[in-house]
């Protein structure tokens, strides 16, 4: 136990007394650390200042470039921008240059201007002098002055020639007067004699034949959608009544009744009636009756014997094959009237050509009445001085109704050759034609109406049936549409019975799959 305790007290004085020991000898390895962290630190230091200077050394390289850089752009654009001004100095300088000779020859010229008026005024000055001087010596000599002279010898020759004129006249007169109506007769006569044309009455009506009874509901369809097709892409009115496989077209307009017969034709043949084949058929049979008219049109051109004639006017001549007036084939009409004029133009010795010319398109304005609003003379005129006709052939359409006074003999042929084809018995009925010009006045007060498309006079004018533009007229704005065509329609026209206001509006919407 002992011996633990006096170890114990050993171990104790041994810790004692090494612990001052210990703190010495760590202190000094502090204190060689701290001195090693200084020298490091400076070192750090030292090295952050090196690299530091160098940088900045680089960054001042580097803007002293990128200064000399900039000032030699710089200087380059300086040097451009001089350049630039110096060649624009020159050229104003060379413009001012220019303008200074151009002045100075001006003023030249005004010099040399200005001394020719003063030569020719002192000229004319002399001349003045030179007649006043005449005119005295002459009035000196003969005792009167120019006046009295001048009216001296007009009344002495008003006095020799007054009687040997009058006797003169009235021989000359006498004798034209009874050559001219003798030879008026003569030509006229000869000229009727020459060219005897049949009449055909025009119809409002064509009549298709039908293979079979059948056909004609097909031709209806369901519920009525084929016929009612075909009547708004025609504008034609389709008669299917009790009269066996034929049904009746009516239109007051051949052009429509025409394409309306043609397409229900192929129809027929082709068996597929339907809205969509209708539409196509009706397509087809258009261009057909467009092809059929510059054939008759270039025909009645070819047959008047006219050449250099302009194609649109061909084209409306052909239009006048489907027109008449009073019953009577505008373009057989036309045709007659040509031929009439050159024949008694022959006969007088004028212009045959320019007589046949004016004749043929004399009534050209018919072909665009239903289109157009005014006279077919105004009409007339207006289509050829847009074609270039000349002077002549316009003035003989403007005169052949007597809107204007004849100036020309081709006028006057023209009018009196319109006259003999118009008077001659049967030419004409006026029944058709009123019809006609009630039926065109139903469809040119339709389409007066802002937001029509098209439209088209049926049953004999009892009905007029109007395509709607959808964009322009809703479905509530239709029936005020209809009542106010209506209203117009009751103050503006004289009619039997009553007539039906039919507006249709109709929107397509049409896609491809593909």
């Amino acid at each position: 136990m002992l011996e633990v305790i006096v170890g114990g007290i050993a171990l104790a004085v041994g810790v004692i007394i090494a612990f001052p020991l210990g703190m010495k000898y760590r202190q000094r390895i502090a204190e060689a650390e701290l001195g090693s962290a200084e020298e490091e630190a400076k070192r750090i230091v030292s090295d952050a200042i090196k690299t530091a200077e160098s940088k900045k050394k680089e960054a001042l390289v580097e803007a002293k470039d990128e200064i000399f850089k900039l000032r030699s752009d710089l200087d380059k654009e300086l040097k451009d921008r001089r350049g630039e001004v110096s060649r624009q100095e020159r050229r104003i300088q060379q413009k001012e240059e220019t303008l200074d000779r151009k002045v100075e020859n001006l003023e030249k010229k005004d010099e040399i201007l200005q001394n020719k008026l003063k030569d020719a005024e002192a000229k004319l000055e002399e001349a003045e002098m030179v007649k006043r001087h005449q005119f005295e010596m002459l009035e000196k000599i003969s005792g009167f002055t120019a006046e009295q002279a001048k009216e001296y010898l007009l009344q002495n020759l008003e006095h020799e020639l007054v009687h040997e004129k009058a006797l003169k006249i009235n021989q000359y007169e006498a004798r034209f007067r009874e050559e001219a109506d003798q030879k008026a007769r003569e030509i006229v006569s000869l000229a009727i004699q020459r060219c005897a044309a049949d009449h055909v009455a025009e119809v409002t009506v064509s009549v298709v034949d039908l293979p079979n009874d059948e056909m004609k509901g097909r031709i209806i369809g369901r519920e009525g959608r084929n016929i009612r097709t075909l009547e708004n892409f025609t504008g034609v009115d389709l008669i299917i009544d009790d009269t066996p496989e034929a049904i009746t077209l009516s239109s007051h307009d051949p052009v429509r009744r025409e394409v309306a017969r043609i397409a229900l034709e192929r129809l027929i043949q082709d068996g597929r009636i339907h809205p969509a084949r209708i539409e196509e058929m009706v397509e087809k049979a258009r261009r057909e009756v467009d092809a059929k008219i510059k054939q008759d049109g270039e025909r009645a051109v070819l047959e008047a014997g006219i050449h250099n004639m302009h194609p649109e006017l061909v084209k409306l001549l052909g239009r006048m094959r489907y027109r008449s007036s009073y019953g009577q084939n505008v373009l057989d009409h036309s045709l007659e009237v040509s031929h009439l004029a050159g024949m008694m133009a022959a006969e007088i010795g004028a212009d045959v050509a320019q007589a046949r010319r004016a004749g043929l398109i004399h009534d050209i304005g018919k072909a665009l009445t239903h289109e157009i609003e005014g006279s077919h003379v105004a009409i007339g005129v207006d289509i050829a001085k847009k074609y270039k006709e000349a002077p002549e052939i316009i003035h003989a359409i403007e005169a052949h109704h007597n809107d204007v006074e004849p100036k020309t003999i081709v006028a006057c042929l023209v009018q009196a050759a319109d006259a003999i084809s118009a008077a001659r018995p049967g030419a004409r009925r006026e029944n058709l034609e009123n019809y006609i010009k009630r039926l065109e006045k139903l469809e040119e007060i339709a389409n007066s109406y802002e937001g029509v498309e098209k439209c088209f006079a049926v049953q004999a004018g009892r009905e007029v049936r109007i395509m709607i533009k959808p964009d322009v007229i809703n479905d509530d704005q239709m029936v005020i549409a209809a009542r106010e065509i209506a209203k117009k329609i009751e103050d503006e026209m004289e009619y039997p019975g009553q007539i039906k206001v039919h507006l249709i509006r109709e929107t397509r919407s049409i896609e491809y799959a593909k």
